[in-house]
């Protein structure tokens, strides 16, 4: 018998929590690497964007700003690399924060790299949730 194929949208596969759509965009300019992570959120209905400005491995800007889906659908460059939970993201959220502080001085790419892992989620095995 044919077994049902898990997608991101089945959300018995997040062990019933609900998931949003998780973006990436990393294009160099001028020496500088500006990497974007952006989040689709319902409520409200928007894209919450993280930007990054790295130039020699060191985070020299950090800012967020916020789009309609609309304005969202319209930028080049970003692509879906997972969905993940709004806890997950808030831990994402708080890493940034304390990263954005700690890598203004000193080189944090793999600092960078480890925050972004952190939105991938673990597939949970039947009855472990």
């Amino acid at each position: 018998e044919d077994v049902p194929s898990q997608t991101f949208d089945n959300k018995d596969y997040f062990c019933g929590k609900e998931t949003f759509p998780v973006y990436e965009s990393i294009f160099t300019e001028e020496g500088e690497t500006i990497r974007k992570i952006a989040i689709e959120t319902e409520k409200p209905p928007q894209i919450e964007i993280h930007v990054w400005t790295i130039r020699k491995g060191i985070l020299r800007h950090f800012y967020v700003e916020k789009l309609s889906k609309r304005e969202f659908e319209g930028l080049p460059y970003f692509k879906l690399i997972t969905r993940t939970t709004l806890s997950q993201w808030k831990i994402f959220s708080e890493g940034e924060a304390q990263i954005s502080q700690m890598c203004e001085s000193r080189v944090c790419r793999t600092e960078l790299e480890d925050l972004v892992k952190v939105l991938y989620l673990e597939k949970s095995e039947k009855g472990h949730c």
